[in-house]
């Protein structure tokens, strides 16, 4: 089994590295593989609202010049997805956000590509701010039909200057657990699938209340 986390901020190894390293330390622990690719510090363009994904239905987004089509065969191809961010205003980073809008929306259009996957959320931040940046990245995963593992706490760790998360005693002590109960789910889910039928998919209803 196979995890791919996503690094939001654009420090390569900043907090919300830190928050994401602590719950892949547990992971591999357990014999789970892990990659963490870089996000916040590349150039994404975010979602013009072309519809092209709609219509072309191959599993890309035809924006050209980035690694979102990559990272969505990324997450394609993993039991298991990390989403960080560092908090900005109250919100996730903007880089992270135009990844996060285009790749579920592919996803989501090629037939819930995500769909009972297990995604968790992490985020780093200075003082406050990151409950609402963690419910944001939880939005795309509760969109997705995804298995969310839970920790004793909200996954949100505070530092300043990188590094300085680590001296968050509870914040470290909720990416572990986080990690922990990341890797259980997994391995229930994997050692379960040919003893419990999973439910039949449905396609999604759309609807406009403007009438």
């Amino acid at each position: 089994m196979k995890v791919v986390a996503f690094n939001g901020s654009p420090n390569k190894e900043g907090n919300t590295y830190q928050a994401i390293k602590l719950v892949i330390d547990e992971l591999e622990k357990e014999g789970i593989q892990t990659e963490v690719i870089q996000v916040g510090s590349q150039s994404v363009r975010g979602c013009i609202a072309c519809g092209k994904c709609i219509a072309n239905k191959n599993e890309e987004c035809v924006l050209p010049g980035d690694k979102v089509n990559e990272w969505i065969q990324k997450m394609k191809n993993a039991e298991g997805i990390i989403f960080g961010s560092p908090v900005h205003y109250s919100s996730i980073g903007a880089t992270m956000k135009a990844f996060l809008d285009r790749a579920f929306y592919v996803t989501g259009i090629n037939n819930g590509m995500l769909r009972h996957k297990v995604g968790a959320a992490v985020v780093a931040v200075r003082r406050s701010g990151g409950i609402p940046a963690f419910s944001q990245l939880n939005n795309y995963l509760c969109y997705s039909e995804m298995f969310i593992p839970t920790s004793n706490y909200w996954n949100v760790i505070h530092g300043t200057r990188p590094g300085e998360a680590l001296q968050d005693e509870e914040g470290v002590q909720i990416m572990r657990i986080l990690g922990k109960n990341m890797a259980w789910l997994m391995k229930i889910i994997e050692n379960g699938k040919e003893i419990v039928k999973a439910p039949e998919s449905e396609n999604k209803k759309f609807m406009n209340f403007i009438r």
